[in-house]
């Protein structure tokens, strides 16, 4: 009997230093995300929390640190320790012609609409390293229509913006990119567009022409221009709801009339403000016009 007690008292003792440690996390996380919002203007604070505190403590053993508190004092003192912790915190996975028959509906049914502009402004927000950039511009290249156009390439983080205007990757993800380009309705072999060397691709100056890269905070920064297609995908999902809503607003501000908004595979107008301003260009796919 007495045994069966100690062992009760040693569960709530472990259970309570344990919720302790929780609140002390969640408080130390807050505070970490003020302090970048106050040292570096980067805004955090709207995003999802069990995804955002899985990241952080990752860091901790990256940088050399035992608690959030000591990461806080390094990322405020070391700007090359907020390089990484940006890299850390925001989510690079992308590839070429992602989700194929995303890009096949956009040939079959936005393209037909774009013809009839005589010029075209394009934006990636959350572009990434760039492989949906260099997708965009090789389809609109095919169609005809890349000579009057403009893209803008947009990333918080400065360094995979780097990465996606030089425009050079490894070999063996271009090859498995080609497979994604030829379901995607390609009109001839992917290796058409770079050349290879020393292990890696590198995409034709005259994919770049006209893509204008640069640095955008979906967050903080506001609209820039007025765009006809906006490609925002797969960068919304780990955003709380008010955030998504917030970026959202951006975004419809940014369309104009009849233009048309790309989301990722998992995100939805659903529950956003502007769910009842577009229409959806097919059935299970993340294309929808703008129609108020």
């Amino acid at each position: 009997m007495a045994l069966s007690v100690v062992v009760t008292l040693d569960t709530e003792i472990v259970q309570t230093r344990n919720e302790e440690r929780t609140e002390l996390e969640s408080l130390e996380i807050q505070l970490l995300l003020e302090a970048i919002y106050q040292r570096y203007g980067y805004d955090f604070r709207g995003y999802a929390p069990a995804s955002l505190k899985r990241r952080v403590l990752g860091m901790l053993p990256t940088e050399g640190v035992d608690t959030i508190s000591s990461l806080t004092a390094k990322l405020l003192h070391d700007p090359n320790s907020m390089k990484r912790f940006l890299v850390a915190l925001t989510v690079n996975v992308t590839s070429m012609f992602r989700d194929p028959e995303f890009f096949v509906t956009f040939r079959h049914k936005v393209v037909p609409m774009l013809r009839t502009y005589p010029f075209l402004r394009i934006w990636h927000a959350g572009c990434s390293t760039g492989e949906e950039v260099y997708s965009m511009a090789i389809l609109l290249q095919e169609e005809g229509l890349y000579d009057r156009c403009r893209i803008y390439a947009t990333d918080m983080d400065e360094v995979v913006s780097k990465q996606a205007r030089e425009g050079i990757f490894a070999l063996p993800a271009l090859d498995a990119y080609a497979e994604n380009y030829q379901k995607a309705g390609g009109l001839k072999q992917l290796s058409d567009y770079y050349t290879s060397a020393y292990g890696s691709g590198i995409f034709r100056a005259s994919l770049k022409d006209n893509i204008v890269f640069s640095q955008h905070n979906l967050v903080m920064d506001g609209s820039f221009n007025e765009f006809h297609v906006i490609m925002c995908r797969n960068v919304m999902i780990y955003f709380s709801r008010t955030l998504q809503q917030h970026v959202h607003k951006l975004l419809y501000q940014s369309l104009i009339r009849f233009g048309v908004l790309g989301l990722g595979s998992k995100e939805s107008l659903k529950f956003t403000p502007h769910e009842t301003d577009y229409e959806q260009l097919m059935s299970g796919c993340k294309l929808y016009r703008r129609i108020r």
